[in-house]
């Protein structure tokens, strides 16, 4: 394998760790032998072990690390945590060369890099970095924001609406719309939702994915107390209950449980009240073929398919056809932001 496929290996590793590593990165690493043979490979995920990927690749090695590489999205932490450095490990190994997508901007962890080129350890600095910080993005802008990366996923007909919950939820996409809504809920650290949502729908928030290592956390925001009847009060996951208008301090509570990505699965109240404030940072949309017309409910200002929002350009980032729906994802970028 080409080095660029072995980076690209280790970043389709680290995605395995999505929705499993807050408060830290999502971080994959491949190790090859000296010969040029992949001799293993590992990945972060908080919830199941707490090694991180450079630590499992090595400890599932099965072959000599002398002289090998390992191919790492993010720069080795050089700091005692809950696991001693992944400098230290790499060192006492054998492995002669590390090559790293991106440096690590957090000012604890920083530094292995320094560390491993005093060590005699080669290093290489930069591959696939755009893709890689692509992958990780939540976690680099709760970096350097102090806040989680913040995605509303919103379902809607063709012309904008969507239908009024009656205590059972309400649906607008298609099957297939809904099974890739699973993934990306899998793949969040904690789904918010308002209790105008809570109670129209009484959702439970949970993945519905194979082999699910742990359901996300939920939040609920607002006023209303939800019955203890409901289901966001049963034991399958963590809710917490944020009752307060204040979109600051709600944003402030949520930051404050160290989140990567929060999936906002609220209605058009909340959602518009924290993209008006500048909280949205990306928008999934899932356009339904049918119009409900009369009968539904209109999402965003203006009525379209996209928010009306001044100073806010909606970047398209991807665009599928899933089942009978249109899936479109957008970045937000704010002027002066």
């Amino acid at each position: 394998m080409q080095q660029v496929e072995l980076m690209q290996r280790a970043l389709s590793l680290s995605e395995n760790g999505l929705g499993l590593t807050y408060p830290n990165p999502i971080v994959g690493a491949i190790i090859v032998g000296a010969s040029g043979e992949v001799i293993s490979e590992g990945f972060h995920q908080r919830f199941t072990s707490p090694h991180h990927a450079e630590v499992v690749a090595i400890n599932s090695a099965k072959a000599t690390l002398e002289g090998a590489t390992i191919y790492v999205t993010l720069e080795p932490c050089s700091h005692t945590g809950t696991t001693p450095p992944c400098t230290s490990a790499i060192i006492d190994s054998g492995i002669s060369r590390v090559v790293i997508a991106n440096r690590d901007p957090h000012t604890v962890a920083s530094g292995g890099i320094e560390i491993l080129i005093d060590a005699g350890i080669d290093i290489e600095v930069g591959l696939l970095s755009k893709e890689v910080a692509f992958s990780n993005r939540s976690w680099l802008h709760k970096i350097a924001t102090g806040r989680p990366r913040i995605i509303w996923k919103v379902a809607l007909s063709q012309d904008g609406k969507i239908l009024e919950g009656n205590g059972t939820p309400s649906w607008v996409s298609s099957e297939e719309s809904r099974a890739d809504v699973q993934i990306l809920r899998a793949q969040s650290d904690a789904i918010v939702v308002g209790t105008g949502t809570a109670l129209a729908d009484n959702p439970h928030l949970n993945p519905r994915v194979e082999s699910l290592v742990k359901n996300p956390d939920r939040i609920v925001v607002g006023l209303r107390e939800i019955p203890r009847s409901f289901n966001l009060h049963d034991e399958s996951a963590t809710t917490h209950f944020i009752q307060e208008r204040d979109l600051d301090k709600v944003i402030s509570e949520i930051s404050g449980y160290g989140y990567n990505q929060v999936l906002l699965e609220c209605g058009p109240e909340l959602g518009n009240a924290l993209m008006s404030a500048g909280y949205i940072d990306e928008l999934i949309t899932y356009i339904s073929p049918v119009n409900f017309e009369a009968t539904g409910k209109v999402v965003f200002a203006g009525g379209g398919q996209l928010p009306e929002l001044p100073g806010v350009e909606f970047k398209e980032i991807g665009k599928s056809a899933i089942g009978a729906d249109i899936k479109s994802h957008y970045f937000l970028l704010r002027k002066g932001g």
